[in-house]
């Protein structure tokens, strides 16, 4: 009995040396992990704050708290494990799940992308066409966190499945830690920066108050002041963000492209600024052209499958 005890005692040291000696490296994966999704974060975090523009100021930071926290319900719960029994029973559909996603960004970066050209044509006319639907405040806020969610959903769905992949030939305790902590760390710090950016006129204006040092003062006007530049210059990184992250995902799947980038980093790796800057500007514009490609077949499908309009009758 005792010699049974002493065996048992014994393995379970074993195992819990074995999950501290793979816990020590969470860290390291979860700082490799964070350096790989960085481009989904930052689009993550520069598509959010349109989702409270319209609504009252005094529920911006609920709003966010409600999509953040059903964020984080979403990485942690379903897509995180979801990734690893992916993982587990069809490891080799990993990749194509990857570039799926990668897909979808370069499909979703292209709208944006299109959309920027193209404001002109798409000017709202004095008059509405059709009756206006009447909604209130409460069911408008519904509807924007809702949206919010579905579209932070496939981007949370991207991260888990890129930090799974970092993490896939670790052992099953580092991949689980690392797939919460990734899903924690991230979500704070995307909603964290979203909720700083969305109050960041309100923190402005109250600095610029009279009872403050005038250098305060000066501060919170110039806050105020570039808030709206700074959006907009967001919203573009978070675009071109979306189409080189998207395009880099598909070029590592496929290795006809993805060799040729390392060999174009490699002869560039004298200048690792220029480097990764050729590399991006490669990878966007790639994924400028393959979410028009991607824009095209949805539009054929689309109208294969549209109904035919009514005719009016006199």
């Amino acid at each position: 009995m005792a010699t049974g005890l002493l065996a048992l005692l014994d393995d379970v040291s074993a195992l819990v040396k074995v999950s501290a000696a793979s816990l020590d490296d969470v860290p390291t994966q979860v700082a490799k992990t964070t350096s790989k999704v960085s481009g989904i974060v930052i689009d993550d975090t520069a598509v959010t704050p349109k989702y409270v523009v319209g609504l009252d100021p005094k529920r911006e930071l609920s709003i966010i708290f409600q999509i953040a926290k059903k964020s984080l319900v979403n990485k942690a719960i379903f897509l995180g494990p979801a990734a690893l029994l992916l993982g587990y029973f069809a490891p080799a559909v990993i990749p194509y799940v990857l570039m799926v996603g990668g897909a979808f960004l370069c499909f979703e970066g292209y709208e944006k992308v299109h959309s920027m050209f193209s404001k002109s044509k798409h000017e709202p006319h004095d008059e509405p066409t059709e009756e206006m639907e009447v909604i209130t405040p409460e069911e408008l806020e519904k509807e924007r966190v809702g949206s919010a969610v579905r579209t932070d959903f496939i981007l949370s769905a991207e991260i888990m499945a890129i930090a799974y992949a970092t993490v896939a030939g670790s052992p099953l305790v580092t991949q689980i830690v690392v797939l919460l902590t990734v899903a924690v760390f991230i979500t704070i710090a995307v909603y964290g920066f979203v909720g700083l950016i969305v109050k960041a006129d309100d923190i402005g204006m109250h600095m610029a108050q009279e009872k403050f040092h005038p250098t305060t003062r000066k501060i919170g006007r110039s806050i105020v002041r570039s808030m709206p530049k700074f959006l907009t210059i967001l919203g573009y990184v978070g675009t071109a963000a979306m189409l080189w992250v998207g395009a880099e995902i598909i070029a590592h799947g496929l290795p006809f492209l993805h060799h040729p980038l390392e060999s174009l980093e490699h002869a560039l790796s004298g200048v690792p600024a220029l480097a990764w800057l050729v590399k991006v500007i490669i990878l966007a514009l790639g994924g400028v052209v393959l979410g028009f490609i991607i824009a095209k077949v949805v539009g054929l499908v689309s109208g294969l499958f549209k109904k035919p309009a009514k005719k009016a009758v006199h």
